[in-house]
């Protein structure tokens, strides 16, 4: 199967912005990253022309939003996102696999509170 050319962490962007155009801050968020994070990881698929930033409803806020050709390079890179989950779970196991989303979860869990109080984390 061909690369269609997205990092791991740009499809779950490019996935996560065709499910709903959110603020940076609050798609930073879903995703459980930094906005400066998020910033270097939207930049490609801006260049690419896959999303776009569209004014929000106060002049500071920028909506990310998927465009045409990033629902056709969404569509291009499912089956080979599908495929790279299916080799992981058969090369460690289904449950082993449940194990590691539990963890991750209640790590994030964990971490979230934490992050928020760092002083980076609300920049005056």
């Amino acid at each position: 199967m061909a690369t269609v050319g997205l990092k791991t962490t740009q499809y779950s962007v490019l996935a996560n912005v065709a499910r709903e155009a959110l603020p940076v801050a609050e798609l930073a968020e879903r995703l459980g990253m930094e906005r400066t994070t998020l910033t270097r990881n939207l930049k490609p698929l801006m260049d690419a022309g896959w999303v776009v930033p569209r004014p929000g409803a106060d002049s500071r806020q920028r909506i990310v939003t998927i465009t045409e050709a990033g629902q056709q390079k969404l569509a291009e890179s499912y089956p080979v996102w599908c495929g790279a989950q299916r080799a992981f779970e058969q090369l460690v196991g289904r449950e082993a696999v449940r194990a590691l989303h539990t963890q991750l979860e209640s790590t994030l869990a964990q971490l979230t509170p934490l992050i928020e109080d760092l002083p980076h984390a609300h920049p005056e």
